[in-house]
């Protein structure tokens, strides 16, 4: 499957990026965006079953993450990765029918561009994280909402604890296999992930950004030029249908925070749940993941 990966070095305005790629050089561009703790090599299972469709598909390490740059500005808002995104898209040459599939992180990124209205993507897929607009609209009952707000609660611990001084960054060679543990379904084999993502956070710098996205998320003051005018989309529906995907076992994000999904997002979007899949879907079922985007961009 490896076989035909390719290496991308691009250099955007503000930024210098790695990239793996896949497929047809003039295929369509899909831009596939990862989130925390994974990197670019998280899409090497689904992005040649996507290569093999005819799509020319994209992995950046996104910034932060070697061997991608440390942006010198520091900045991990949201609106930072919009901008990322946007630039990548030129960078590449997209055409109107260009696809972004966004995991994790990579998912508020998606989900934010899905609400922007000058959107150059002709379709968005979102994996693992919901739109928060659509998210925060679901009824559940009193009893239910407060049961799935404290086991939320207790699943994203790591958030608050990455707002601590220093040590967050320091403790991530623990924090990170912990992670993939509890977020995978029990019994799968984590290790192959764990080693690309510690390769992806060699030095302090690396390791403070990778946390920074959670402070810049707990923390959304003095984001600045040029990414203030993407952040407040962050919070926004999106304004054309989405892909939305999430696994049943997903350690992460509970599953059913999906139920309601649908009539929250713009007609014509599609919400499935990949059975059997943890928090990293692309990984642990490639095959359904891949069957899945192909089903909804041919529809």
């Amino acid at each position: 499957m490896m076989a035909n990966q390719e290496t991308l070095d691009l250099t955007l305005p503000r930024l210098r990026m790695r990239a793996l790629a896949w497929g047809p050089a003039d295929g369509r561009l899909m831009l596939c965006l990862h989130g925390f703790p994974d990197s670019a090599h998280g899409w090497r299972r689904v992005a040649p079953l996507l290569a093999a469709a005819g799509y020319r598909v994209v992995a950046p390490f996104m910034r932060g993450y070697a061997p991608s740059g440390v942006p010198a500005d520091g900045n991990y808002h949201v609106g930072a990765l919009v901008s990322d995104v946007l630039d990548l898209y030129d960078a590449l040459g997209g055409g109107p029918d260009a696809v972004l599939v966004g995991h994790d992180w990579g998912a508020f990124a998606a989900n934010a561009v899905a609400a922007y209205p000058n959107s150059p993507f002709g379709a968005v897929v979102s994996m693992s994280v919901p739109p928060l607009a659509a998210m925060s609209q679901a009824r559940f009952g009193a009893a239910r909402t407060v049961r799935m707000s404290l086991i939320q609660l207790r699943m994203s611990w790591y958030v608050m604890y990455f707002q601590l001084p220093g040590l967050p960054a320091r403790s991530l060679h623990r924090v990170i296999p912990r992670l993939w543990r509890d977020w995978s379904p029990a019994g799968t084999d984590v290790a192959d992930d764990v080693a690309t993502t510690l390769a992806a956070l060699p030095t302090p710098e690396h390791r403070a950004a990778a946390v920074g996205y959670y402070r810049a998320l707990v923390r959304p003051g003095g984001i600045g030029a040029p990414y203030a005018e993407f952040e407040r989309y962050l919070q926004e529906l999106p304004c054309a249908p989405i892909l939305y995907l999430h696994g049943t076992q997903d350690g992460a994000m509970q599953v059913g925070y999906t139920e309601q999904l649908l009539g929250a997002l713009p007609a014509g979007s599609v919400v499935r749940t990949i059975d059997g899949a943890g928090h990293f879907l692309q990984v642990d079922r490639p095959v359904e993941v891949a069957a899945a985007i192909l089903d909804y961009l041919e529809s």
